[in-house]
C-alpha cells in the first residue's frame, strides 16, 4: 500500500475465467466505486464475446471505464494507458473515495500501480526487419528466438501477441541486455492508496472453467464475431486467443472442432502465464473469488477502517 491518502485504489486481478469481473461488481456496488478495467483487449469496440466484456446488466449497474473505448485500428500500449488511466483516476477521484480495478493484464496493471520502465527507444529498422520475419516467419520463430535471448520473459509474455514479442526482441537485440532484467525499474510512488487482491482457484477447477467459458462463447457467436472483425485481422488488437484460432479456421488451417479445442487449450496456457506473472507480486492477498467477506474484511483493514 502506498502514501496514507483517502485516495483508495482495490485492484482485483488473477487469470482468464477465474471470477474476477463478478468480485469486482460486488466490492463496486459495496464501496460505490466506479471501475477501471486493466484488460488489454477488452479496450477495444466490437469484442464483446471473444474478450469477455462485462454483461450489459454489469455495464448498467456500475460505471465502467476502458471498456470498448478504443477503435481496433488503435495501436493502444501500456504507456498509453499508464497515462490515461492517471488522468482518469484524479478525475473520479473529485467524486469518489475509491475506484476498482479489475483485468488479467500484468503489464497493465504494473502500469497503472507503479509506472512503466524507461526502456530504449524503438529502433525504425530493427523493427522493420521484425516485422518482415513476423510476416514470413510466423510469431512463433520470433517467440523461440525470445526464449533463447530472455527466457524469463518468454515463460510470462502472451505468446499470442506479437507485438509484445517483438518490443521485448527489439530490447534485447538493441541493447544486447535481457528486456525482463531492463524492466526492473524503480516503483514510482502514487497519490493513492493501493490494496490488491488476487483471485485463485485449484488449477483443475480454473481450467475446467476456462473449457465451460470458451464453450460459451462459442455458444454466443463467438464465429460470427470473428468473421465481422475478420478484414482488421491484422492489427494488434486481434492478436490474441480465440480470434487467432478462428481466423486459421476461416483460411481452411483447421476444422471448426480443431479452433475451438485450441482455443481452450491456449487459454488455459495463457492463464498458468497469468499465474506466474502475478505469484511474483507479493503484494497480493489471495482469496478464492467466494471469500467476500473475508475479502471486504482485508480491505478495510488495509484502509485503516
Amino acid at each position: 500500500m502506498t502514501m496514507s491518502t483517502n485516495r483508495r485504489l482495490i485492484v482485483v486481478v488473477g487469470p482468464t475465467a477465474s471470477g474476477k469481473t463478478d468480485l469486482s461488481i460486488a466490492l463496486a456496488r459495496h464501496y460505490n466505486a466506479p471501475i477501471l478495467s486493466t484488460d488489454s483487449r477488452q479496450v477495444y469496440k466490437g469484442l464483446p464475446i471473444g474478450t469477455a466484456y462485462p454483461s450489459e446488466e454489469q455495464l448498467q449497474s456500475v460505471e465502467h471505464h476502458f471498456i470498448a473505448e478504443r477503435e481496433l485500428t488503435e495501436d493502444f500500449n501500456c504507456g498509453q494507458y499508464e497515462k490515461e488511466a492517471l488522468e482518469r483516476l484524479d478525475t473520479l477521484f473529485k467524486s469518489v473515495n475509491t475506484v476498482v480495478a479489475v483485468g488479467g493484464s500484468g503489464l497493465y496493471i504494473r502500469a497503472l500501480c507503479e509506472g512503466m520502465d524507461s526502456l530504449p527507444e524503438a529502433d525504425a529498422t530493427l523493427r522493420e526487419q521484425l516485422a518482415t520475419r513476423l510476416q514470413n516467419e510466423g510469431v512463433e520463430c520470433l517467440a523461440n528466438q525470445l526464449r533463447e535471448l530472455d527466457p524469463e520473459y518468454y515463460q510470462v509474455v502472451d505468446r499470442n501477441n506479437p507485438a509484445r514479442i517483438m518490443r521485448a526482441l527489439e530490447v534485447c537485440l538493441s541493447s544486447g541486455q535481457k528486456y525482463s532484467e531492463l524492466r526492473k525499474g524503480e516503483r514510482k510512488e502514487r497519490d493513492f492508496q493501493i490494496v490488491k487482491i488476487g483471485v485463485s482457484m485449484p488449477r483443475e477447477q480454473l481450467y475446467d472453467r476456462v473449457n465451460r467459458r470458451v464453450e460459451m462463447m462459442i455458444a454466443a457467436g463467438l464465429e460470427a464475431e470473428a468473421r465481422s472483425v475478420l478484414t482488421y485481422r491484422h492489427c494488434n488488437s486481434l492478436h490474441t486467443v480465440g480470434y487467432s484460432e478462428m481466423f486459421d479456421y476461416f483460411d481452411g488451417k483447421t476444422t471448426l472442432n480443431e479452433a475451438i479445442e485450441l482455443i481452450k487449450r491456449n487459454t488455459r496456457h495463457y492463464a498458468k502465464r497469468q499465474m506466474t506473472w502475478f505469484r511474483r507480486d507479493e503484494q497480493i492477498a489471495w482469496f478464492a473469488p467466494t471469500d467476500y467477506q473475508q475479502i471486504i474484511k482485508y480491505i478495510d483493514s488495509q484502509f485503516g477502517e
